[in-house]
């Protein structure tokens, strides 16, 4: 057995980087003894064999290819391209993380003009050979040839509309016959080559441009979204076709063996009689829910909740299962760990673990920190939602595609949705179907209204994953996306007009309902205490004032990793004051300013010491250049001229001699105490008399953490740090108590990490300034990334942006090399992060790697670091 082509009896569960998740689910299913029609995996290896040979299939793998299409002859008795006994396919590209809807699909793969005669002769059945001819001309045409969709859409419209069709299982035989002739045409102008007859030649070209797929724009972009990294391939399934669009004794579908809503323990599916699989997938048709299979097809409605219970059991996992009904007779495509909703995963892994069908590590492990922010998206007012219900602004009541409140402003597209976006618009996407093909704009939009697609579509389960509420309105709805009007039970709204979408029930209403955030359910709190009973390392939070500081400690922070004490100075009771001491003339002056600050900088301190209580908080001394704290315009420049009694003449001065051309490689961090060592004595004795007033006050021990920023010398930590301890030391004699503080080093130039052994003979700890390290480490700033980053993303030069992800293979290694020679030095030193990379889950990883003492991050990221602390902690026990 080669690498290249396995058959799904050769495979195993534990194959997804070869086979893919499909392959691997496939072959784990074989093995169960579940009704799997046959079939054989082109690998992951051979789609990288593929783009080393210039994107062709080698002639060894196609020979190999035949050898195994050779064994799904045998095993089904059909023969591929014999129109007596014809064998079709289908094809479907996989990686080893679920992608739904983002990598292409092709089935009935073997048809051609002899063969769909062959079919209409052996079935008796003329609709159904030339249904399956028309999707696979259709499909080939969009996978293959790369054909716009809407060229083939537009030509089935229009056939149906003629012969008086709702549906695409209403049109008769010749109708269809006539769209695969136009089809054929389309393909022909398009092209300038004939539709492909041989079905070798078309099995070939379909795995190829399922290969392509792989590095399509929708896939690139979805991994990106949902942070699929390291996966550099695609493997192809290639299996026996079973046929759901046989008349009325079959169908297709999708079942969940658990609500992926809301997680309820209960089987959640839809299907389609008549139809095949990407019907359901692609949202086309108005699906019928599982409650109605008993009545279509009783004896498949007893056995497959069996399999649900089976395949949940085996897989530890809720699972998303694809089935198709040939003549009354059910055969699974697929199962896959199923995707859901944030409140769904959490709920899930409770219970599981409840049900002892996983442990706690399992539990916490398995949620996707990335899904953490949905559950502080937002509902509805209570009373607001009242007086919506009283005013009956209630307009339809569709079908609940994805839970959740959303409010905001329509639009019809893409371009058009993200065009409002970037202008601070609240967007609600109105489509006619929710296609994948719509991705960029589900991402940024906080709602969606649809008149197609069901809850088991794949752009359901995209949606759902991204907490994105969305209602699909199959009845009383007209969407135009050409004229950009929503109609709904005769009322109609343009582009720009405001509604409110109730996702829970399917509510559209009319104009905006005030929102609000929920409260964390039962089973968060559940998930996030086991979370912190795991990991290891601690979680901090990056505050500027005291309500970040409340908030954090509601969310779990277990001290402050960043006090950013310029944030204090810009509030408007101090910043008069500020602007004096920075425009004083000299020290003398200058002191007199600060003089009047202390007062309020020790009470600020106080404040934050007080909410933390003991736990730890690191000062960080001013850090911005003086000129941020300035007035620019001259508007603002006259105001603080006269409320300082200078000229205005005489300020403008001051304020262009601060400004400079790179302010943020310029004077500021520790160049402030070196320039103005009355600035860091304030600040130290007006922390350090917190710490004695709260100790007085209260009897809490409060050890102050004292940050010096920017540091790139030895000599600088050893001058501000001198400064530090003298004004602490000071203040301890004077007040005659005993006070434990610790004086650290930011480490935010990339020099700093080079000569870290040295600046670790003064620094009692290391805190790694990931967001300035990272940009003078790219030489990019990151207040001017956004294009440039775009660009890189698109073009694959960045797989991350390392902005929010660290780059380990650059500034990892400077990071690295710092904490090594900090150890040299000082064993025992404590290692922190408090850049914007302390809250992305991979960064948290590596940081447990090394054995950071913490991670700090702004509040809102706290439940996602705490999880991901636990997760990094549970990863490095099983290796």
């Amino acid at each position: 057995m080669g690498e290249y082509i396995y058959s799904f009896n050769e495979g195993s569960g534990d194959m997804k980087a070869l086979l893919g998740g499909k392959g691997a689910n496939l072959s784990e299913m074989i093995q169960l003894g579940l009704p799997i029609p046959f079939g054989f995996v082109v690998t992951t290896a051979a789609c990288r064999r593929f783009y080393r040979d210039d994107y062709q299939i080698d002639q060894e793998i196609r020979e190999e290819i035949l050898l195994k299409l050779s064994e799904v002859e045998n095993v089904t008795g059909k023969l591929f391209g014999n129109p007596e006994n014809p064998l079709l396919l289908s094809l479907r590209a996989d990686g080893e993380k679920v992608m739904p809807g983002m990598l292409d699909c092709i089935l009935n793969i073997g048809m051609n003009d002899e063969i769909a005669e062959g079919i209409c002769k052996l079935t008796k059945n003329h609709r159904f050979a030339y249904d399956c001819y028309r999707r696979l001309i259709q499909a080939f045409g969009c996978v293959v040839y790369g054909i716009s969709p809407s060229k083939f859409e537009d030509i089935l419209e229009v056939q149906k509309e003629e012969a008086g069709c709702s549906e695409d299982s209403e049109l008769p035989p010749d109708e269809l016959k006539e769209v695969i002739d136009k089809f054929k045409k389309i393909i022909k102008k398009e092209t300038g080559r004939e539709f492909e007859q041989n079905p070798v030649e078309q099995l070939m070209m379909g795995i190829s441009a399922a290969f392509r797929s792989w590095n399509g724009k929708k896939a690139l972009y979805y991994r990106r979204l949902a942070n699929i990294r390291g996966i550099d391939a695609t493997a192809v399934c290639v299996q026996s076709m079973v046929f759901g669009n046989l008349g009325k004794h079959s169908g297709t579908g999708v079942v969940f063996t658990r609500n992926p809503m809301d997680g309820t323990k209960e089987i959640f599916g839809e299907f389609l009689i008549n139809a095949q699989g990407d019907d359901l997938r692609l949202g086309k048709n108005a699906p019928k829910h599982f409650c109605k299979l008993e009545n279509a097809f009783p004896d498949v409605h007893k056995s497959l909740p069996k399999i649900c219970d089976i395949l949940e059991k085996h897989y530890k996992d809720v699972q998303e299962i694809e089935f198709t009904i040939e003549k009354g007779r059910l055969y699974i495509l697929n199962t896959a760990n199923a995707m859901r909703t944030g409140i769904a995963a959490i709920r899930t892994a409770v219970e599981m673990e409840n049900e002892e069908l996983i442990d706690r590590n399992m539990a916490v492990a398995r949620i996707d920190t990335t899904q953490f922010d949905q559950f502080r998206y937002p509902i509805f007012k209570k009373e607001d939602y009242a007086q919506a219900q009283l005013q009956t602004r209630g307009l339809v009541a569709g079908t609940p595609v994805s839970p959740g409140a959303a409010v905001g402003r329509i639009y019809f597209n893409t371009a058009d949705a993200l065009a409002a976006h970037d202008d601070g618009i609240r967007v609600i996407l109105v489509r006619e179907n929710l296609s994948v093909e719509n991705l960029a704009g589900m991402a940024i939009a906080d709602g969606m209204i649809t008149s197609l697609g069901g809850k088991t579509s794949h752009g359901a389960s995209v949606v759902r994953t991204m907490g994105k509420c969305c209602i699909a309105c199959y009845n009383d709805v007209k969407i135009n996306e050409e004229r950009k009007t929503l109609e709904i039970c005769g009322e109609i709204f343009k582009e720009g007009d405001a509604v409110s979408l109730d996702g829970n029930v399917g509510v559209v209403y009319r104009g905006k309902i005030g929102t609000t955030r929920p409260e964390y359910s039962d089973d968060f709190n559940k998930i996030m205490k086991w979370a912190d009973e795991i990991r290891t390392l601690k979680v901090r939070a990056n505050v500027d004032d005291t309500a970040q500081a409340r908030e954090a400690i509601e969310l779990g922070a277990e001290g402050i990793g960043l006090l950013r004490t310029e944030s204090m100075f810009f509030s408007k009771e101090h910043l008069t004051a500020v602007r004096r001491m920075i425009l004083a003339d000299d020290a003398v002056e200058r002191r007199e300013a600060l003089a009047m600050l202390l007062a309020a900088q020790k009470s600020d301190f106080f404040e934050i010491y007080d909410i933390m209580e003991d736990r730890p908080v690191t000062v960080r001394l001013l850090d911005p250049p003086l000129h941020a704290l300035l007035p620019h315009s001259p508007e603002e420049i006259r105001t603080l001229s006269e409320q300082l009694g200078i000229s205005y003449n005489k300020l403008t001065k001051k304020v262009t001699a601060l400004q400079e051309f790179n302010p943020m490689m310029g004077h500021r961090g520790c160049r402030l105490s070196v320039t103005y060592p009355e600035i860091a004595e304030m600040q130290a004795e007006a922390a350090t008399m917190a710490a004695i007033e709260l100790k007085r006050k209260r009897g809490i021990d409060v050890v102050p953490e004292f940050i010096i920023p920017l540091v790139a010398l030895e000599k600088e930590i050893e001058y501000v740090k001198k400064i530090v301890v003298s004004t602490i030391e000071r203040c301890i004699a004077r007040e005659k108590v005993q006070l434990k503080y610790l004086v650290g080093s930011m480490i935010e130039v990339p020099r700093a990490a080079i000569i870290a052994d040295s600046l670790a003979k003064e620094a009692d700890f290391f805190s790694f300034g990931s967001d300035d390290l990272t940009q003078m480490t790219f030489g990019l700033s990151r207040d001017d990334a956004g294009e440039i980053m775009k660009d890189y993303s698109d073009k694959q030069i960045f797989d991350d942006n390392p902005f929010k992800t660290i780059d380990q293979s650059g500034v990892g290694k400077l990071i690295k090399l710092a904490v090594r020679q900090g150890r040299a030095v000082k064993p025992n030193i404590k290692l922190g992060i408090c850049g914007a990379h302390g809250g992305d889950p991979v960064t948290i990883g590596f940081c447990n790697e090394l054995g950071f003492n913490y991670v700090s991050c702004i509040p809102r990221k706290l439940p996602v670091a705490r999880l991901a602390a636990a997760q990094a902690a549970i990863a490095a026990a099983k290796e």
